[in-house]
């Protein structure tokens, strides 16, 4: 069963700050260098300085570094009144509102306290791959500060929206908690609202209890750490209780049918490549997609989104070339050409196709230029990927659709990942809202 507890998160104080905009961020892995920085000059206690922070001269893996400077900063700011902690455990009702392509959103989420599920207990599952050195960093970081700074964004199968008729309920009319616009996605308005009545986190508890097959949406690496850091504390203390706070995650759910659930595309730009040149991918692609150019980038982009199945792509090759869709000529063919051990909808998904069958068979970019990323940027902006190769920074652009929902449900659902960046749910899971306690003395 999946488990849900409230906590008493630690949040910033909102005597301290007219404008919570300044301490509020993307997730760590949103957060470029020019980002950092940018959070770093609108406060001293941003969020940043604890989930991403700067590397120093003289920092040593065992001495001061990066990590032990966000627990000084945590624990300095809690002394402080910066960071104040909850006095009941609470859940907490988390609305995002936003525009897109003219049409306005309403997302409703929670945060909890998520019970950790190994994978193979069809509770939550995956839905993308994951790498070993994000898992490294987030451990270190997790280990240290001994604490959740962020939630992870989990979709929960609730057709009636039953959960979130709870929560509507339960703050009412009432003024959030927390109201902010985070500046990097700033047409997104962030309302919080704690919740402590016992009888509607019973009602919600008994509403979750039964699911299964929750997906993580974004924050894999982050749910594999915690998932180490529970098995090494359970090491280290054996006879702790099954409600130990370590058992548990930090996690924002949202319904896998709320309405404002938006998945954007992730384009792919082809860098430091050159074997196969672009005209001469568009005439391999002949042999297995219908290759039509497109006069610009909103043509492209219109056609390949209306297609039924996501099996056509957008493919930019410089100036000279310009922009063209390439279609698959048949379903059957993703089939027949991936050739590894996957199921039909892994197959027919269309980041798969893109990779497997577009960018490695067709243009041959190489496999291990797409694993350590050194001959591939992914883009949410297609204008950017674009700007690239104008300039000679890139080689050739490959434009998808968004993967849908059911789609999503139904490889996670056969046990299987997806390529990297298959998803991009928007608008992010913002950090610095609330925090979560995990020492080895907290319970839940």
């Amino acid at each position: 069963m999946a488990v849900i507890k409230p906590f008493r998160g630690v949040r910033y104080n909102p005597a301290r700050f007219e404008n919570m905009q300044v301490v509020v961020s993307q997730p760590y892995d949103r957060i470029s260098d020019e980002l950092q920085q940018k959070y770093y000059d609108l406060s001293r206690y941003n969020i940043v300085r604890i989930i991403q922070g700067k590397t120093e001269a003289g920092d040593t893996p065992e001495g001061t570094n990066v990590y032990t400077r966000a627990r000084d900063y945590l624990h300095q700011w809690m002394a402080d009144g910066i960071l104040i902690r909850e006095d009941r455990p609470a859940l907490y009702a988390y609305e995002q509102t936003f525009t897109m392509d003219g049409k306005q959103y309403v997302r409703m989420g929670m945060i909890t306290a998520l019970e950790l599920a190994d994978f193979d207990e069809g509770i939550v599952l995956p839905h993308e791959r994951t790498h070993s050195g994000p898992k490294e960093d987030r451990l270190r970081l997790l280990s240290t500060l001994q604490a959740n700074t962020e939630q992870i964004f989990i979709l929960y199968p609730d057709p009636q929206n039953k959960v979130n008729a709870l929560l509507r309920k339960a703050i009412g009319s009432r003024q959030p908690d927390i109201d902010v616009v985070e500046i990097f996605e700033d047409a997104v308005r962030q309302r919080v609202w704690v919740i402590t009545d016992p009888a509607t986190i019973q009602a919600i508890q008994a509403e979750i209890a039964p699911m299964r097959n929750l997906i993580i949406a974004d924050g894999h690496h982050r749910y594999e750490t915690g998932l180490n850091y529970r098995n090494a504390q359970r090491q280290a203390y054996p006879n702790a209780p099954r409600n130990a706070a370590f058992n548990y995650v930090a996690a924002t759910l949202v319904s896998m049918d709320d309405p404002g659930l938006v998945i954007l595309p992730t384009h792919r730009e082809i860098c430091n490549f050159t074997e196969t040149a672009p005209a001469t991918i568009l005439e391999r692609a002949k042999e297995c997609f219908t290759v039509a150019p497109a006069p610009d980038l909103e043509t492209c982009l219109t056609t390949i989104n209306a297609h039924p199945n996501g099996h056509a792509f957008g493919f930019y090759g410089g100036l000279d070339l310009g922009f063209y869709v390439l279609t698959l000529k048949s379903d059957d063919l993703a089939y027949s050409l991936i050739e590894e051990d996957h199921s039909r909808e892994w197959k027919s998904l269309g980041v798969s196709i893109a990779h497997r069958i577009l960018i490695e068979r067709i243009a041959g970019v190489p496999q291990r230029g797409i694993e350590d990323k050194s001959m591939i940027r992914y883009h949410r902006d297609p204008q950017e990927a674009v700007a690239n190769v104008n300039r000679g920074e890139g080689n050739f652009v490959f434009f998808l659709s968004p993967t849908r929902m059911a789609h999503i449900k139904a490889v996670a659902g056969h046990g299987e990942k997806m390529p990297q960046k298959s998803t991009d749910f928007y608008p992010k899971v913002i950090s610095g809202l609330t925090l979560l306690p995990l020492g080895p003395d907290e319970t839940l």
